[in-house]
């Protein structure tokens, strides 16, 4: 389905971590059962353009902490965004602030965080193949302008391939 706001990719803000760093701090208060709170998204990797949007992903201790972490999350103004990736993941989003933040809320040993932190570490030690990434983003963004899910689901076969080399620490 196609979405109604543009795909927007901004320059990569030097101020990214330091704004983590304040939402980490916040959540961690509220949530203070999380095992880690980790930046994620393109606005964890230095340099990478990105939408204006900090991708944080809440790991639990177990699925009976979901339900708590939801209430809170509600509570704190987060739109619940679902249950993601089939892989016990929930999304929410915070339009309230600059810039957007998307929570995830993960059980302790989710594959999905596992591949993530991958992701993200690979792209940061690999400049050749972050830059290959800036140029498909562009290319998509260009390309599926006012289809996110479109813009999302055509950078999966990239994703999945650093994933795999990551995780076998081919690099």
């Amino acid at each position: 389905m196609a979405t109604h706001n543009p795909v927007e990719l901004v320059p990569y803000d030097p101020q990214w971590p330091q704004v983590f760093q304040r939402i980490r701090g916040r959540l961690l208060a509220l949530l203070p059962q999380a095992l880690s709170i980790d930046h994620i998204g393109s606005t964890s990797i230095p340099g990478m353009i990105a939408k204006p949007l900090i991708d944080i992903d809440i790991v639990l201790p177990g699925l009976v902490h979901i339900e708590d972490a939801t209430r809170v999350l509600l509570a704190e103004g987060y739109e619940p965004r679902g249950n993601r990736y089939d892989d016990e993941v929930w999304a929410f989003l915070s339009r309230g602030s600059v810039p957007a933040e998307r929570v995830y809320l993960c059980p302790a040993g989710n594959g999905t965080h596992r591949k993530r932190l991958a992701f993200r570490d690979y792209l940061i030690a690999h400049p050749q193949t972050a830059a290959d990434y800036v140029t498909l983003k562009r290319r998509l963004a260009a390309e599926f302008r006012m289809d996110g899910d479109r813009y999302t689901a055509h950078k999966r076969d990239f994703v999945d391939a650093v994933v795999a080399r990551a995780l076998a620490g081919d690099g």
